[in-house]
């Protein structure tokens, strides 16, 4: 069985080609521009060489492309959106419409496209194309797929007045509250089952759909702090019956910090488990700009996240998205500290309180795959049928892999 995982971040959209007739280590990956870096690239060519733009599409990460649309406005040079690309600048059209971008229709915007000295770009967080055509070139045919999986970061859909930093953090709290106990897990959907506030995430599965036509495959979509998180999890060092049972993983992205305490006891004797094995609930979280961190800031955060003393509107008044605590810990629990991202360097070699020297967590060896391995174990959450080709590479949930995965013929026998 073979699943396309692509992770889209910030700086870079990391995409791993499973295979269950394949080693981890001798699986297809690559690491690219993000889509978003892309798009501003594009925009600020277009600004130097004084061409209108025109956005059409759906609405993808903002960011860099957001900011390059912005300037190029700023510079009194025409640019053109419809809705739901303009909803990538902003979830209010009202304020997309008074940085200098016209609001216009899908007619309008492929007349618009026509016209010269206009760049006319369709908008999207899922460049399935484009990955294809390259893989293509290697013997690789991404029609023969049996699951896609997509992580990218999703606000939401503020309505007009509601912080989207705020409207986010709450919709993190629903996913939380509707699987208590499922961990990252709980940030994981089937395209059937993504909540309505979820836009970014539902116009990537929609654009995941409509690449793969015909074939019926299903799609799975999970926001990119928490399948990082879920990825680090897959580390050695977390797995095994000697695991420790409380970790605190930190995902350091090139935009967003994710902060998670996690808490379970790993299989054992009967009746020494009271979740399912390698499951971990979350006991807190804390979510920040990387760009507003200092390492002082961001020790402070993980301090406080290890010992319960987060406070949701000192993250959110220092432009965080916020905080919060679910459940008192233990005081005798002392946390191993996980830390994987592109910017996880914030955190390198500093010592915090109640916690060990960070350590890099390496899942089998790639930590730039890190949320790929966390959306493979969520489509093997939400699809039974990917559980055994799932666990036959990455191993069985918290075992170490030498322990729990099948053997893997040669690359030249798969």
């Amino acid at each position: 069985m073979r699943a396309l995982a692509i992770d889209v971040g910030t700086g870079t959209q990391d995409v791993f080609l499973f295979d269950s007739d394949r080693s981890i280590e001798n699986a297809y990956r690559l690491v690219l521009p993000s889509p978003t870096l892309l798009v501003a690239r594009a925009i600020r060519r277009a600004t130097k060489a004084r061409w209108g733009v025109v956005l059409s599409g759906s609405t993808m990460g903002g960011g860099p492309s957001a900011w390059a649309a912005r300037d190029h406005a700023a510079a009194g040079l025409p640019i053109s959106a419809t809705a739901s690309a303009a909803r990538t600048i902003d979830d209010d059209l009202e304020t997309v419409a008074a940085l200098g971008v016209r609001i216009i229709d899908d007619a309008a915007a492929e007349d618009a496209a026509t016209r010269t000295l206009t760049l006319h770009l369709a908008l999207n967080d899922v460049w399935l194309a484009p990955i294809a055509e390259a893989l293509s070139q290697f013997d690789i045919d991404l029609r023969r797929l049996d699951a896609l999986a997509i992580a990218v970061f999703d606000h939401g859909s503020a309505p007009v007045g509601v912080s989207d930093r705020r409207f986010r953090f709450e919709r993190l709290r629903e996913c939380l509250s509707a699987e208590p106990d499922a961990g990252p897990l709980a940030f994981a959907f089937l395209d059937h089952a993504i909540p309505t506030a979820f836009t970014r995430l539902r116009a990537a599965a929609d654009a995941a759909r409509s690449w793969l036509g015909p074939i019926d495959a299903p799609i799975l979509v999970m926001d990119t702090g928490p399948a990082a998180v879920l990825g680090a999890l897959e580390d050695e060092a977390v797995r095994g019956d000697d695991a420790p049972r409380s970790v605190v993983a930190v995902n350091v992205g090139n935009f967003h910090a994710l902060g998670m305490r996690l808490s379970g006891v790993q299989p054992g004797p009967a009746g020494e488990a009271d979740l399912p094995p390698g499951q971990r609930r979350i006991d807190a979280l804390f979510e920040h700009h990387t760009g507003e961190l200092d390492a002082d800031h961001l020790v402070r955060l993980v301090t406080a996240l290890a010992d319960g003393s987060l406070d949701d509107d000192a993250v959110f008044d220092s432009l965080g998205h916020g905080a919060f605590v679910r459940q008192p810990f233990d005081p005798g629990q002392s946390p191993l500290l996980l830390v994987t991202g592109p910017r996880r360097s914030l955190l390198a070699g500093r010592p915090i309180d109640g916690l060990a020297t960070p350590g890099f967590a390496a899942p089998h060896g790639d930590m730039m795959q890190t949320g790929c391995f966390g959306l493979l174990r969520g489509l093997a959450h939400r699809l039974p049928e990917w559980r055994e080709p799932v666990e036959g590479r990455l191993g069985r949930a918290g075992q170490p892999v030498s322990l729990s995965a099948a053997p893997a013929p040669a690359p030249w026998d798969a």
